[in-house]
């Protein structure tokens, strides 16, 4: 079994729940209870996470915030249909392993010249070929730099969906024993297990084999006063106010019956947009000019404009303003 040549540094073992709250916390990223449990049973279980949920809703930032949490070097591998072993594994240096070739029969006959007989001169052959396909001339890509790190990483496997059902299969022998077999070298095992997160917007039914591997965690739109807490966090600028209006009437959008709910990403776009404007409090000219940056399909707009102005009182009641 091949290992990484360098040695391992000891890992940092999570001591509790509330340390990975403060944790995500001190990186930007506010989670629910759930994230946490999921987070910490994820560590000390070595299990990859597989997080589902609609899109925009936190699943890449959990990867990003968990790595910038704990100093690991992310490494993302973006799934797409076609995505096969050599754009996610390795690949071979052809450049190099041609120069090499180059050099190989331009001093092929000094190699021979100086073997005792025939026997002799095909062992000196067959060492520089198994050079040819050595560590030296391996490409690696995201999986195995994963592997690879001595003090571990965050492996980021976005939207596995998108992968076919072929390249999930390939991907068992990762997320179970953290190892993975390159034909010519052998197999590679990784010092210290990487953090790994799969993360899937549900666009087809993942695998049973690759959901035993994982512990499954569904982000799902946060509610009211979780929503809250993300846009202080990700939009402190924001005064409490605007900010108690702006989640109450995106709570209310999202009980529309609409194509595309709008997901947390988009409401941290529109606090934003607010800030800009230098928006004091909703008003229903602001949020006409700015709808597009909540909802994305033109049918979606159309139903949230004849609603505008009932949605905008509310969403002010709420904030104690009317």
């Amino acid at each position: 079994m091949s290992k990484i040549s360098s040695s391992p540094v000891p890992e940092r073992v999570l001591q509790s729940i509330e340390e990975v709250d403060a944790g995500l916390g001190a990186a930007g990223y506010i989670a629910n209870e759930q994230i946490n449990t999921t987070v910490y049973l994820a560590h000390h279980l070595k299990k990859p996470i597989l997080v589902e949920g609609p899109a925009g809703v936190g699943k890449t930032e959990l990867a990003k915030s968990i790595a910038t949490w704990l100093d690991l070097p992310l490494i993302r591998m973006q799934c797409y249909e076609g995505l096969d072993e050599s754009k996610a594994l390795y690949e071979w240096k052809y450049g190099k392993q041609l120069l090499y070739t180059q050099i190989l029969k331009d001093k092929i006959g000094s190699v021979v010249d100086t073997a005792d007989n025939l026997a002799t001169a095909l062992d000196k052959l067959h060492s520089f070929g198994d050079i040819f396909f050595s560590r030296q001339f391996l490409e690696p890509r995201p999986l195995l730099r994963a592997l690879e790190q001595v003090r571990g990483s965050v492996l980021l496997i976005d939207e596995i969906d998108k992968s076919d059902q072929e390249f999930e299969a390939f991907l068992l022998e990762i997320l179970s024993d953290y190892q993975v077999t390159v034909p010519e070298i052998g197999c590679v095992s990784a010092l210290v297990p990487p953090v790994v997160l799969l993360t899937s917007n549900s666009s087809r039914d993942l695998g049973d084999a690759l959901k035993r591997r994982c512990l499954h965690l569904h982000i799902g739109f946060p509610d009211e006063a979780l929503e809250l807490r993300i846009i202080e966090s990700r939009v402190p600028g924001l005064e409490l106010r605007l900010r108690q209006q702006l989640v109450s009437f995106v709570q209310q959008l999202r009980a529309l019956d609409l194509k595309k709910l709008p997901s947390v990403s988009e409401t941290i776009d529109w606090a934003k947009v607010l800030l800009l404007l230098h928006t004091s409090v909703l008003e229903v000219g602001v949020v006409r000019q700015t709808l597009n940056v909540l909802l994305k399909f033109e049918a979606d707009i159309e139903l949230a404009q004849g609603q505008l102005s009932g949605m905008v009182q509310k969403a002010r009641r709420d904030a104690r303003l009317e």
